[in-house]
């Protein structure tokens, strides 16, 4: 008989009324043994599921239990993620990974790609939709890695209002916002970019294909929108290091792959010691190791 006291557990803490269904489903392809999925979660309510989880399993045997943070709400699960955190001391804790709506391994998958065409450090990345929960993890991982960035938004003060967020996390980042609602604003922030990436909602055209075209310094375009109309016109969703104009272009099912990839491992890793903290940062380092090998 199975001895189910040694089985991995994974809790999924969800601030939607309804778990993730998709976490779900990658959790146990990844190597959860028992999955405790719970919606509607609060902040005030962490505590004690956190330590229903920790207080059922000895110090040596806590590796085989982990947390992990979704849902919809990027705010929101940053504040539980902060307040799993909170519940542990001494040896008594839990890896825990962050990836409300595929927020951080989306980045990660993005900023991997750039990288395998473009040397990070020194260049000149776009993001246009850049105040977005994606928008701003890939201008951290961007800036973590040498990058200029430049934050695009439909509004300066929003621009400036995410700088000031990415500072805080990372206060040597390069970064310069933009105002991108009309061409000219446009064609001014991609001016000298190497690296465009696309991270609006779903169905919304953020650059114009003529405009894209137009960049004579442009590498690699990254569209993240799997919703037609693409973010950037003319990418297809399946692109993969697919040529289009002067710019190798990617697809968000051509960034999927990866962030699939990353996602998988970063949930299993949670399973080979009690003290990971999984974030935007940490996700990124998993997915350059799987990147390498």
């Amino acid at each position: 008989m199975k001895n189910v006291s040694k089985s991995t557990i994974l809790v999924q803490l969800d601030s939607d009324p309804q778990p993730s269904v998709f976490d779900s489903v990658v959790a146990v392809d990844s190597g959860a043994e028992q999955l405790f999925r719970h919606g509607g979660v609060t902040d005030a309510q962490v505590r004690d599921l956190v330590y229903g989880a920790m207080f059922t399993r000895g110090p040596d045997e806590l590796h085989r239990t982990a947390v992990f943070v979704g849902g919809s709400n990027v705010l929101a699960a940053e504040h539980l993620f902060a307040k799993v955190r909170e519940c542990f001391f001494g040896p008594m804790r839990v890896s825990v990974m962050l990836d409300p709506n595929g927020a951080n391994t989306t980045a990660a998958a993005a900023v991997l790609a750039a990288a395998r065409h473009v040397p990070l450090a020194g260049a000149t990345a776009l993001i246009l939709a850049g105040t977005g929960p994606v928008g701003q993890r890939v201008a951290r991982l961007l800036a973590r890695q040498g990058a200029a960035v430049r934050i695009g938004s439909r509004a300066r003060d929003r621009a400036s209002e995410a700088c000031g967020e990415i500072h805080s996390y990372f206060p040597e980042a390069k970064l310069q916002p933009h105002e991108t609602v009309t061409s000219a604003g446009r064609q001014a922030a991609l001016d000298g970019a190497e690296i465009v990436i696309a991270a609006g909602a779903p169905g919304v055209e953020l650059l114009a294909a003529s405009e894209r075209e137009a960049s004579s310094t442009l590498r690699v375009a990254i569209d993240l929108s799997a919703v037609p109309p693409a973010g950037l016109e003319g990418v297809d969703m399946h692109d993969k290091a697919q040529q289009r104009g002067n710019a190798l272009c990617y697809g968000a099912l051509g960034v999927g792959g990866a962030k699939m990839k990353i996602h998988k491992s970063a949930l299993a890793q949670l399973f080979t010691r009690n003290d990971l903290a999984l974030d935007a940062e940490e996700i990124y380092a998993i997915g350059a190791a799987l990147e390498s090998a």
